[in-house]
């Protein structure tokens, strides 16, 4: 018998939400069915699976999941939730008991099998019952008369708040506009608690308690998410060629991959650079990419990093790699550059070459993104994925803008909004088919302006608008 379940989210980074739960089962082959079409307003999808353990392991990974729940019962109102709870204890078929359906997207008509409660009736089982609200508050004293409600269920075992057998979990919806609560919820929910997700990862990873951070450091949450989205597992081996700070390097070691990177920016990866963190002048001895890794308990998983050019070939071409997960630089913070000069037929004698430090010249976004993808068709192993930021005026954007390459398909892609005119979109490609010499990309795509729209409302808002969460964070 395939289990319900209530999966319950952190109502924030919507959009990435259904991709790195798809990610997860896709990682981990796990069916499933959605008995509601998960939608963007509500903080909550209802599924079936197999079992109780493939919701643990989606729940191990997820960092935008909360919970997950097995679902005894879901009502519009009160009244409805406790008599489903009421008819399931006499349903002995072994199965949910589907309703008649006005809505093909309502299920509070359902009778779940009543050996879901009878199992956690056992006199030496011990509970307690949690209430919860989203977009409403309870006192302790309204919580507790909830509670008292469900007096009827034949739960025979002690009271136990501090490390109880089981968790009883009761929900009441009431939207997502905290500025017009309604009086009565919209969905009630009540079942066995099963699994938290990982968002406990976001505060041990947090930017705040690493030793080495740049300017561009990713945040810890949209790491994970990336390594989720990437299928990051025990023992591949992940490069990231913009490795800037070595951020993404945490979430991928975290989850049991081998990190490889490189930069073409040398102060930044031997940190000395300007340090970021508001009131610090010097940087340590002990910042470095190594420090962090280490920090986590992770430096075994740390490769290298390379100071070197993206732009011009180094790697052997037989070199494979289990995902790319990157965020390459925009031009604005950190500077698109190559090595290069503008002048023609210039040479450079003998005497000057040992100690030459090369010129740069900047590094076109449309060329970057087609080295990027033909990077990716090259190193990565077939049904691999390619994970990396791509950055958008919102008001120009469409679909057909997005870079692409025979060898490589979209298969996701998600928008973190930055300002009223600006965004970048989490973009995920997997490799469907091996790539051949004669297989290109055009280096000449267009790219609207970022850097102009973004440095214009800079200018219009008097400070940096997406660089407020990183000073935060430092």
């Amino acid at each position: 018998m395939w289990r319900r379940y209530l999966m319950w989210f952190a109502h924030e980074h919507i959009d990435f939400r259904f991709q790195e739960i798809q990610s997860i089962i896709k990682l981990f082959d796990i069916p499933i069915r959605y008995v509601e079409k998960p939608c963007t307003n509500k903080p909550y999808w209802i599924v079936e699976v197999p079992s109780e353990e493939h919701v643990k392991l989606i729940a191990s990974r997820s960092v935008l999941l909360k919970n997950c729940i097995e679902l005894w019962s879901r009502a519009k109102t009160g009244a409805r939730l406790h008599s489903n709870l009421k008819q399931a204890l006499m349903n002995k078929s072994g199965k949910w008991i589907v309703g008649e359906r006005s809505d093909k997207d309502s299920s509070e008509l359902d009778i779940c099998p009543g050996e879901l409660i009878s199992s956690c009736c056992s006199s030496d089982i011990s509970y307690k019952v949690h209430v919860e609200t989203f977009c409403n508050h309870f006192s302790m004293k309204e919580k507790v008369d909830k509670i008292e409600k469900f007096c009827y269920l034949p739960l025979n075992g002690s009271v136990n708040l501090k490390k109880p057998d089981i968790t009883l979990a009761y929900i009441e919806f009431y939207g997502i506009d905290c500025n017009n609560v309604p009086e009565e919820p919209y969905d009630l929910f009540f079942g066995k608690w099963v699994a938290d997700g990982q968002r406990d990862l976001i505060q041990a990873h947090s930017l705040k308690k690493r030793k080495f951070i740049g300017n561009t450091s990713m945040d810890a949450q949209l790491s994970l998410i990336m390594a989720n989205q990437a299928q990051v597992s025990n023992g591949h081996i992940i490069l990231d060629p913009f490795v800037g700070s070595g951020s993404l390097f945490i979430a991928a070691a975290h989850f049991g991959a081998y990190v490889w990177g490189s930069d073409i920016d040398y102060m930044m990866l031997h940190a000395r650079t300007r340090p970021t963190r508001c009131g610090q002048k010097v940087r340590t001895k002990e910042e470095n990419i190594r420090s962090n890794m280490k920090h986590y308990g992770s430096e075994s998983k740390y490769l290298d990093v390379i100071v070197s050019d993206f732009s011009l070939p180094m790697w052997r071409s037989d070199l494979k790699f289990d995902a790319i997960v990157t965020d390459p630089p925009y031009g604005v913070r950190e500077p698109t550059e190559k090595i290069g000069i503008e002048r023609d037929n210039y040479s450079l004698s003998e005497e000057h070459l040992e100690h030459h430090v090369p010129s740069k010249v900047e590094y076109g976004l449309p060329q970057l993104y087609s080295d990027l993808l033909n990077f990716a068709a090259r190193h990565l192993e077939l049904h691999r994925r390619l994970i990396c930021w791509y950055p958008v005026v919102r008001s120009d954007y469409s679909d057909e803008e997005l870079p692409s390459h025979p060898c490589l398909e979209l298969v996701a892609n998600s928008e973190q909004v930055l300002s009223k005119l600006t965004a970048r979109r989490l973009l995920t490609y997997e490799k469907i088919k091996d790539y051949t010499s004669d297989v290109h990309i055009d280096k000449s795509m267009v790219m609207p302006n970022f850097r102009f729209y973004f440095q214009g409302e800079i200018f219009c808002n008097g400070g940096n608008i997406a660089s407020r969460e990183k000073r935060k964070e430092s």
